[in-house]
């Protein structure tokens, strides 16, 4: 897994355009999938009531977040885990129920920000979102530029705003999120075009490897956690909250 960050493509020979693509249309298919079943869980359990109720329970001073909220709040970062640190040992058709599991938790998580923002800002940060990552994807794809030396400082500036968004529960500083939300769009922004480079190279490597199949599906979240971190970043910039 840490090949999706830390390989030197400079010592990974052009690949043909079909041995390269192979990985990247399996990660691309795999994360296409998870986004759709992320987008239906969000809008089903948001605009169903019989759904919402499993979500927020009414009380006498209003709603409040039921232990099935709680769950798919966290319960996404042990899935990621249980993928990152389960290649080698979990077999294929188990880390492709996970990856569905997970988008699924994802999207009934997600739902609750149709609950904060206006539904048509929401689709028009999505939108704009799908836009930016298109294009910085197919930058990562197409660009001749080594950007292992910008991942690494991306992802140095990742785990900085991991970090400030901690701090930040605590301060309960709106300029400081105001702050994190920007420099979340660019590390994002810029990861997307690393990862889609890396995840192209990757495939000249493990083509016809029994790993291929397996580095689809961390390929898929690699790129899926991009697009919805650029997503929610940029929904805290410009969403449009309800009254």
């Amino acid at each position: 897994m840490d090949n999706f960050r830390n390989t030197n493509i400079n010592n990974i020979e052009n690949a043909t355009v079909i041995g390269d693509n192979r990985l990247l249309r399996s990660s691309f298919s795999w994360m296409s999938l998870a986004m759709l079943l992320t987008t239906l869980a969000a809008l089903l359990f948001s605009q169903v009531p019989a759904l919402t109720s499993f979500l927020l329970t009414e009380t006498d001073t209003g709603f409040k977040p039921t232990l099935l909220a709680y769950v798919a709040m966290f319960a996404p970062l042990l899935f990621v885990l249980g993928i990152r640190f389960g290649l080698d040992k979990l077999s294929y058709g188990a880390l492709v129920g996970l990856f569905i599991a997970y988008s699924i938790i994802n999207g009934i998580s997600f739902s609750f920000i149709f609950f904060i923002y206006n539904i048509g800002s929401i689709v028009n940060v999505f939108l704009s979102t799908t836009a930016l990552f298109a294009v910085m994807a197919i930058a990562g794809y197409t660009t001749k530029t080594d950007l292992t030396k910008l991942g690494s400082l991306l992802f140095i500036g990742l785990i900085g705003i991991v970090i400030a968004s901690l701090i930040n529960l605590f301060m309960q500083s709106a300029g400081f999120d105001y702050i994190i939300s920007i420099l979340g769009v660019i590390i994002f922004t810029g990861l997307t075009a690393y990862d889609v480079q890396k995840i192209k190279n990757l495939g000249y490597q493990v083509e016809g490897s029994s790993l291929s199949s397996k580095m689809g599906i961390v390929g898929a979240l690699t790129l899926y956690l991009d697009f919805i971190n650029l997503f929610l970043f940029l929904l805290r910039l410009f969403g449009g909250r309800k009254d």
